[in-house]
């Protein structure tokens, strides 16, 4: 949480977020289009205190409609029901925690294989230049079946490739092997059992461009099957 609180400090002060949220999986995509979208608290099992968070963060039904319009000829539905999910909110509380940017969100379409939303990504790009910053939230490694609810618990050797594998393909800006990550084998099945926490990232590498920085202010991986990577792409102040 710190690093995202520096993270925020980091970059200039977006005009408005566009979130991709793993937790919010819909069959065909949509785009929230409310004034004011709730604080979605989409978890059980966790301290009240969480449940009492509460991110005000105006929405933006302009900038809705035009990522409605960037996304054709993919159709879009304008949503007024859903809101922030907490893969949105517990970001945002620490890198923006005034909550005095607007914020939109995007759907994950459950149905659709990941080049898909690679290249549905890549057309989101005209947005970068009007101060509209993306976040893809999830986890590039995300096994709740088999984690550890230590403090001292070491990496799987599986996850701990995964995301070494990974890592290795970001350096080089190689896409293609990331959007491939299912013919990875036994580490990914495991590191990734279903795709909804590891598909944000590709909304984020989908917009860097050619000759374009990226850099991984967070990594580690916690209770033993919890991927913490952050892949930032552009330029941050010092």
């Amino acid at each position: 949480t710190e690093a995202w609180r520096r993270l925020g400090d980091s970059v200039p002060k977006p005009k408005a977020i566009l979130s991709i949220s793993a937790h919010w999986t819909t069959r065909g995509t949509a785009v929230t289009a409310m004034d004011r979208p709730r604080t979605i608290h989409d978890f059980g099992g966790f301290p009240q205190e969480l449940f009492e968070v509460q991110y005000p963060a105006p929405g933006d039904p302009r900038l809705a409609e035009r990522v409605r319009d960037l996304l054709a000829p993919a159709e879009v539905t304008l949503d007024r029901s859903w809101g922030l999910d907490h893969g949105t909110w517990s970001v945002l509380v620490h890198a923006f925690p005034n909550a005095d940017v607007p914020v939109v969100q995007l759907s994950i379409d459950g149905t659709k294989a990941p080049d898909f939303h690679y290249q549905l990504a890549q057309r989101l790009a005209p947005l970068r230049d009007t101060g509209v910053l993306i976040v893809g939230s999830g986890n590039v490694v995300h096994n709740l079946g088999r984690i550890q609810w230590t403090e001292d618990a070491k990496p799987y050797d599986w996850a701990a490739r995964f995301n070494d594998k990974l890592r290795s393909y970001l350096a080089t800006h190689e896409h293609q092997p990331l959007i491939d990550y299912t013919t990875w084998g036994e580490d990914a099945r495991l590191s990734v059992p279903t795709p909804d926490h590891y598909l944000p990232l590709l909304y984020v590498i989908a917009l860097q461009g050619e000759n374009e920085t990226l850099s991984l202010p967070i990594d580690g991986i916690e209770h033993g099957s919890i991927g913490m990577l952050t892949v930032v792409v552009g330029r941050q102040s010092a």
